[in-house]
């Protein structure tokens, strides 16, 4: 089984060459969905958060309610020791939940399989993986896609990319680098070419 550890900054377009592996037959754990499990009301990392940040991040401030994402990133996209507070208490859970997965595929015989996470480097699962893919994009067009798509002022974006370690940090743990800056068609040959470089080393 190849392991791909999968990794960008925000609004580089990873979830558009997540979407590709899949098309070309990987399986994907995409870590972000795993830290809405472990945070939701019933998950392992739910009851720290909140005994950590208070009940102003539950929605209605009830307790057993889910919490609201957009107050906790206030606090911690605002505060880098908050935000470590945050990856201390939420990591431990999501790192379990990715060793089971990895078993199941294991068991299921799975070719090539993509942990899809925006922390892979600082969460130490290069060391797990064969390689470490990057996909990178012109900050300029992170910028806008964070304005156009996702509807943030320029001030909401520019917060958001600063609290990212930046992209040469990521970068220079790359074994592929996807530059995701120009057309889709563009990505998708990236890709393609270094998904058949697996299957020539198999």
């Amino acid at each position: 089984m190849y392991r791909i550890g999968l990794t960008g900054n925000i609004a580089c377009g990873k979830s558009t060459v997540v979407a590709m592996l899949q098309e070309l037959g990987a399986a994907v754990c995409d870590a972000d969905a795993v830290v809405h499990q472990v945070q939701a009301p019933d998950g392992s990392a739910y009851q720290p958060i909140v005994e950590a940040f208070g009940l102003a991040i539950v929605q209605d401030q009830t307790l057993g309610q889910p919490i609201n994402r957009q107050a906790l990133g206030q606090i911690v996209f605002a505060d880098q020791a908050q935000l470590r507070r945050l990856e201390a208490l939420v990591h431990p859970a999501v790192r379990q939940h990715i060793l089971a997965w990895l078993e199941t595929q294991q068991q299921l015989q799975t070719k090539v399989v993509v942990i899809d996470a925006i922390k892979l480097i600082e969460s130490g699962y290069p060391a797990m993986c064969d390689a470490v893919w990057v996909v990178s994009a012109d900050p300029a067009i992170q910028l806008a896609r964070l304005i156009e798509h996702r509807g943030m002022s320029e001030a909401e974006a520019l917060l958001r990319i600063n609290a990212q370690n930046s992209q040469a940090d990521k970068i220079a743990h790359a074994d592929v680098v996807i530059d995701n800056s120009g057309s889709l068609a563009d990505t998708r040959r990236q890709v393609e070419q270094a998904f058949l470089a697996i299957q020539r080393h198999d």
